[in-house]
């Protein structure tokens, strides 16, 4: 039997533990991003998927015992350090890939589109929560900070998912994707801004607390923005002969990474925050191009599934049941998030004169949430704007709107496909006639 099984297991000390725990998770979220690779789905789907798995949803459901063992709770927490110092990591590069002129030179049309395909999804959010607050949210928790949390759940777009999807599909440098890149630009950096607003009401519950950290946060911003991005440039041209390699320059990113992490959570907001504005102002260059790379790898393959498998393990299924009434709010959710995301771009995008395939397109890839999405849910979560259960449902909507994005745009293709050869069919009927 399973509880047999995990009984006979030897004891370990805690540290080979952990570095067995660290194995399993690495080798399992690659194999499954390899499969969602080769089923045409972006790898990140997998990754989430393996942490679900081996959370309470699957395998503490059919083996408690030896997910108790594989996942003792003594070194969840370590587990969570080192995920979370992952996520910053992460957040960093992507500010660092934040393509600041693209999102300049189309700023008149991802202007729009954007803002659209933010306004409309966040109003039905907010009536979303107004439906919702009574029955799902903490009595602690008041209802502005619920319904901002509600109405950014329901707009994100994930960038990196977003552009992994279109470099493996070749529609990075078409102009619909060069496009729904900068739109999903501005989104994350409207979903960041937003975040830490509803960080700040879910840290404070005066006014004046939360006006004292908006304010902070915009002083936070404008002094990286037009302090600490000239000075970096002009250091970085002056000295550029004495970077060389990314080993060099490497150290100073992290540290950097790490105390504007610092500097946004003791203003308190999040520090993902600091770290992807830091990334979004360190100059480019050569050298850190390389020392990117270096982190990118280190990150990507060990730190950053550790943040799924942590999120997955804080994701149970089993609190939604068999219960109608609850799988029936998460139909809602995943149809207002899809429908108004979807809608929104699509009808910003047609404003602007793009064709129906073009728009219908551009909506289907916004409405791409991802790992971003799974970054501000652990936010809520951990704030407590959200409860368990409700994090659960916004879960299932994050992994549908993410896996509906590759077969909407294989969809959209074929039909547009047929709707431009049934002319040339009608033209060569008549000519044989």
């Amino acid at each position: 039997m399973p509880a047999e099984l995990a009984l006979d297991l030897p004891a370990v000390s805690p540290l080979s533990h952990l570095f067995l725990m660290i194995a399993l998770i690495m080798v399992a979220c690659r194999a499954a991003g390899h499969l969602c690779r080769r089923l045409g789905q972006p790898p990140v789907i997998g990754e989430i998927m393996t942490g679900i798995a081996l959370g309470p949803s699957l395998l503490g459901a059919v083996w408690p015992e030896g997910q108790r063992w594989l996942f003792p709770a003594n070194l969840l927490p370590v587990i969570n350090s080192l995920a979370q110092v992952g996520l910053v990591l992460f957040m960093f590069l992507v500010g660092y890939e934040l393509n600041v002129a693209q999102v300049r030179s189309r700023g008149k049309v991802a202007a729009l589109v954007s803002n659209v395909s933010v306004a409309v999804p966040m109003a039905g959010g907010i009536l979303l929560a107004v439906a919702m607050y009574g029955r799902f949210a903490d009595t602690g928790i008041g209802f502005p900070a619920f319904a901002l949390f509600m109405a950014l759940s329901m707009s994100i777009t994930a960038f990196p998912v977003l552009a992994r999807i279109l470099t493996d599909r070749k529609m990075d440098r078409t102009p619909v994707g060069a496009l729904a890149l900068t739109c999903a630009a501005v989104d994350d950096i409207t979903a960041w801004c937003l975040l830490a607003l509803a960080t700040a009401l879910g840290h404070d519950t005066s006014l004046t607390g939360v006006a004292v950290t908006v304010a902070l946060t915009a002083v936070f911003i404008f002094g990286m923005m037009y302090g600490l991005r000239p000075l970096l440039a002009r250091l970085a041209e002056r000295h550029a002969d004495r970077l060389g390699e990314g080993i060099t320059v490497l150290p100073l990113l992290l540290t950097g990474i790490l105390l504007s992490s610092f500097a946004t959570d003791w203003i308190g907001i999040h520090p993902i925050f600091g770290a992807f504005l830091f990334g979004a102002v360190v100059p480019r260059g050569a050298a850190q191009a390389a020392a990117v790379e270096l982190m990118r790898g280190f990150t990507v393959v060990l730190l950053l599934p550790l943040f799924f498998t942590y999120s997955g393990l804080k994701t149970d299924f089993r609190l939604i049941g068999a219960e109608p009434g609850l799988w029936g709010w998460c139909a809602v959710i995943v149809a207002v998030a899809t429908v108004t995301k979807w809608a929104g771009s699509t009808g910003a995008a047609r404003v602007t004169g793009l064709g129906w395939q073009e728009a219908l397109s551009l909506g289907a890839l916004m409405n791409c949430r991802g790992l971003t999405e799974l970054v501000v849910l652990g936010v809520g979560l951990e704030l407590g704007i959200i409860t368990p259960t409700v994090f659960a449902m916004l879960v299932v909507m994050t992994l549908v709107t993410t896996v509906l994005t590759a077969p909407a745009l294989t969809l959209i293709d074929r039909i547009a496909a047929q709707r431009r050869s049934l002319p040339l069919k009608q033209g060569g009927r008549a000519v044989a006639r």
